[in-house]
């Protein structure tokens, strides 16, 4: 069964889920990726990026054998999502020719294809498998950055707060909730209107939704 953690060190999102490589596996890791794609706001993305992180885990089930320990990163940047994934096999695919017989070499052509760049390196534990797709949300993902930069200020004292998964985010709302309440006080205390802050803040919202 899939293990699940999200981790962010300080200006980057990253997403990191350990699962093991088996057949019955792959549906639970596309509505895992579905789930933090959409908590992004990357939804556009789901097809390609489910197809992608589908092949690679049926690279890993096919050469390194089903019951394989991996681990699945995804991390966006500026303007691409990276997805990463790893097993403790040291043996680095290759692109064969695509006229062979069977399916071979079939999920790395699918990769190629839907990448904007696809590599591979060895590490220390195996090997990882990288491609990465072009975004087509770079303000979101700024508004996001901006976001858990504010909550990690904020609880500083109690350690980074991080982007939780979809079903996690008790943690994280209960910080934004505080924070939010703590900025009308503020607002209060200046001789402004709360309500009126949060009206305009909801209209922003909605305008940069919309736009989205």
């Amino acid at each position: 069964m899939c293990g699940n953690e999200v981790a962010n060190t300080r200006s980057r999102l990253r997403f990191v889920l350990p699962f093991v490589a088996e057949p019955a596996e792959l549906h639970v890791l596309r509505t895992a990726v579905r789930e933090q794609l959409a908590h992004w706001g990357f939804q556009a993305l789901e097809d390609e990026v489910q197809l992608a992180v589908t092949e690679l885990a049926a690279n890993v089930i096919k050469h390194v054998g089903a019951g394989a320990a991996a681990t699945l990163v995804m991390e966006p940047s500026e303007a691409r999502l990276r997805v990463e994934l790893h097993d403790k096999s040291s043996a680095v695919p290759t692109l064969r020719d695509p006229d062979c017989e069977g399916e071979c070499g079939r999920g790395l052509h699918l990769l190629e294809a839907l990448a904007a760049e696809w590599g591979t390196a060895v590490t220390a534990a195996g090997k990882g498998v990288w491609c990465e797709i072009a975004l087509g949300s770079v303000p979101r993902l700024r508004q996001l950055r901006r976001a858990v930069a504010a909550l990690e200020h904020y609880r500083g004292e109690a350690g980074p707060v991080g982007m939780r998964q979809v079903r996690n985010l008790v943690i994280l709302e209960d910080a934004a909730t505080d924070l939010i309440a703590d900025l009308l006080h503020w607002v209060a205390a200046q001789g402004g209107d709360p309500d009126e802050l949060l009206d305009r803040a909801l209209m922003h919202y909605e305008a940069e939704a919309q736009a989205a």
